[in-house]
Formats: C-alpha cells, structure tokens, sequence
C-alpha cells in the first residue's frame, strides 16, 4: 500500500476532503503532529506523498518556531529526488522557502472565500477543475515563485496563488483541501485572528454553507487529477521539463 504523511501543525487544519481521495487511489494516510513528535525521525524518501499542511504563523518567524527551518532539509531532499510533495498555505510557503524564494509579509490579510485566476498553464493542470469556483483564502504572507516552478493561479491580492515544480511538486496558498462543513472549527481556532483583521466571522459561515456542494466535489476532482498525473519513474529527468503538465 502507498503511503502518505502530511505533516500537521494545527489539529482542525487537516487533509480534509484530500484524506476521502487519498483512501479511494490506496494510500494509507498517517499524520506527524509539528511541536509534539520529534521532525528528526522523519526519512525524507520514506513516505510515497509528503504533505505540509497550514498553520497560523509564517515561515520567516524562525527564531520563534525552529521548526521552520527544520523541515527545509526536508523538503530540499524530496525534491532533489523529484518525490511527490503538497504544500498548502504554509506548505507552499516553505517549499518556496526551500528552493530559495523570497516569503514576505503582504501587509493585509486575504480571508474568505473567492475564485482564483488561472494561468495558461493552470487551465491546463488539475486546477481547471476549479476555475469560477470560490475558495477559502486565509494568510497574511506572498512568496515569489521557487526556481524551476510554474505558476498556475493568482488573486487580485495574490500574484501567487498556485504553483508546479513539475508533475511532482504542487504549491497551494488558498485552501482546496478545507471540507466547508468544518469551518466552525476554523473559526474558533483563528477566532483572535479574524477579529483582529475584522474579518466577518459570520458571513465565512454563510459562505461556507453556500459554496459547499461545488467546492466539495470540484477540489476532489482537482486532487483526484493531480495524484493520477504522478511521474514515479522518472529519477533521471529534471522535472522542470514536465512543468506544463502539473
């Protein structure tokens, strides 16, 4: 059986509608809670999918979180043996961070649910299966493009909503992973959050509730896509070459 870990650091910001897919395509799907076990025992090549899931903090807080620096190593060394890796929100983030891309703070705070605009390139990956469809938004930061990728989604607030590095490595700052009929524990976990940016908790719930049946099925479409089009015997191919077909 394959197997995916994805790395956790906020216990309600799981896989979500991802883990259904997962189960359907034969992985067994296993969690490393970030701050709780020890990121040291991790083998990089072990896990056939590597996720790194969200959390409320950024990747330039090092001094405050070391974790962050420690799962570059980790990622470097998956990508350097072109193994399929997720990043989302923070995921995506750190991948960009690994390969070299600058992680700055945009100076507002892009929450709640609206479309992304697809790039060439992006209509023509597994994102299609989201153009026109509302998604949830939640992060203060913007990354510049990691070396090699190709960028496959924006919002009128974020040149850099999605991104691939080849067939393998897949880069998501919104949330297409968020089932919407959890979002209440979003809202209680990031309560202090959303208040802060006057972010109305109630109308995310109404959105939540609004746009459920097509985000559902459109996101697992999307993953369900992407995990089919994994290059598995391609370790003497640079995978920049397959950028076009994320």
């Amino acid at each position: 059986m394959k197997t995916a870990l994805a790395l956790r650091h906020v216990h309600f910001e799981d896989l979500g509608i991802f883990q259904q897919v997962l189960a359907k395509a034969g992985y067994r799907v296993s969690y490393f809670d970030v701050g709780v076990q020890d990121i040291e025992t991790i083998d990089p090549l072990e896990p056939d999918l590597l996720f790194v899931l969200g959390a409320p903090i950024s990747v330039y807080e090092r001094d405050m979180f070391p974790f962050v620096l420690q799962q570059r190593p980790l990622l470097r060394r998956r990508m350097m043996f072109r193994l399929p890796t997720v990043g989302i929100c923070l995921g995506a983030q750190q991948i960009a961070a690994a390969r070299g891309a600058k992680v700055t703070p945009s100076g507002f705070k892009e929450i709640g649910f609206a479309p992304i605009s697809l790039s060439e390139a992006g209509r023509n990956s597994a994102l299609r299966h989201l153009d026109g469809i509302p998604l949830l938004h939640w992060h203060g930061d913007v990354f510049d493009l990691p070396e090699g990728a190709t960028g496959l989604a924006s919002t009128d607030l974020c040149p850099n909503q999605a991104f691939c590095i080849g067939p393998n490595v897949l880069g998501l700052q919104f949330h297409p992973e968020i089932v919407p009929a959890m979002i209440e524990r979003w809202l209680i976990g990031h309560a202090s959050e959303l208040t802060t940016a006057g972010i109305d908790i109630r109308k995310i719930r109404m959105d939540a509730a609004s746009y459920e049946p097509s985000m559902v099925e459109c996101c697992a479409r999307m993953f369900e896509e992407w995990l089919a089009n994994i290059v598995t015997d391609d370790h003497e191919t640079d995978l920049s070459k397959h950028s076009l077909h994320c």
